[in-house]
């Protein structure tokens, strides 16, 4: 592969000194570029944690247009590109008076509008995790947990949403389960027995809590079974399985829309699987 559509252009050494460079090239691209170049400008935030696929769809142009506009931007390829923004990632996730400020530049701002674009964000995720789902993955997840004495849950923040509802929902179904919180700074671990699994719902830029009791439980022989929305997720070497559940975002808000829906089709797969043995 080429450095660049044109060898002489050096790649940006910053995001900074990427869009200066976007605002001297963008009424020079073609049409599919030119998307491209408007649907990084409006969600510099997501590049981080998406795949090409992922931001080529948000743009409306196939892959290899999304890799075309990277070369003209200066880089090799996608890879390289996303790398310079997940040095710098934190600086260019919005804060929540942004996204507000955002959503009302969008015209976003009335309920109902609010309501049906969440609506429609809600169904692109569910479409995408279909499309996109592990089924090996699944199966082997849902396979350890079955076998697991007691099934440990930790997510924070965000991911609480997640292994709360979970955790309910095991508790129902007569599966034995614990929802580690970190209250107080108490770690936990040695909740987490022999013979017991960890589910660990961390989502970027990750919790740092859920990573450390996640990694020490898997040095213990804990297997430990991840949930995020990217596959570069930190816990991918310790993951007896990693789930992927992507979530399309309106104005920088995002509804767990699909990890919700994974969490609950692993509990409900567990309990089948627990039931049947019985």
């Amino acid at each position: 592969m080429t450095r660049s559509l044109d060898p002489a252009i050096q790649a940006p050494e910053s995001v900074s000194e990427l869009l200066e460079r976007l605002d001297r090239i963008a009424g020079t691209l073609p049409k599919r570029l030119g998307q491209c170049a408007d649907f990084l400008r409006h969600n510099i935030h997501l590049v981080a944690v998406s795949t090409v696929a992922d931001l080529s769809a948000g743009a409306g142009v196939q892959p290899s247009a999304f890799m075309r506009f990277c070369q003209a931007l200066g880089f090799s390829g996608f890879s390289e590109m996303q790398a310079l923004f997940r040095a710098e990632y934190r600086e260019f996730r919005p804060d929540y008076s942004e996204r507000l400020s955002q959503l009302r530049r969008g015209g976003d701002d009335s309920p109902a509008s609010l309501a049906a674009s969440f609506a429609e964000a809600g169904h692109k995720s569910l479409v995408n995790l279909v499309n996109t789902l592990d089924h090996r993955a699944l199966a082997r997840a849902a396979e350890i947990l079955a076998d697991a004495g007691t099934i440990h849950l930790v997510g924070l923040r965000r991911a609480f949403a997640i292994v709360s509802s979970m955790g309910y929902l095991l508790d129902k179904m007569t599966v034995p389960a614990v929802v580690h919180r970190t209250f107080g700074q108490i770690e936990s671990d040695h909740a987490i027995r022999s013979g017991d699994a960890l589910l660990a719902v961390t989502f970027a830029p990750y919790s740092p809590e859920t990573l450390e009791l996640a990694i020490r439980a898997a040095e213990r022989g804990i297997p430990v079974i991840a949930l995020s929305d990217t596959a570069e997720c930190p816990l991918r070497d310790v993951a007896e399985a990693l789930l992927v559940a992507r979530e399309m975002e309106v104005g920088a808000f995002r509804v767990p829309t699909a990890a919700l829906t994974l969490a609950t089709s692993l509990a409900v797969a567990v309990a089948q699987r627990r039931e049947s043995r019985d």
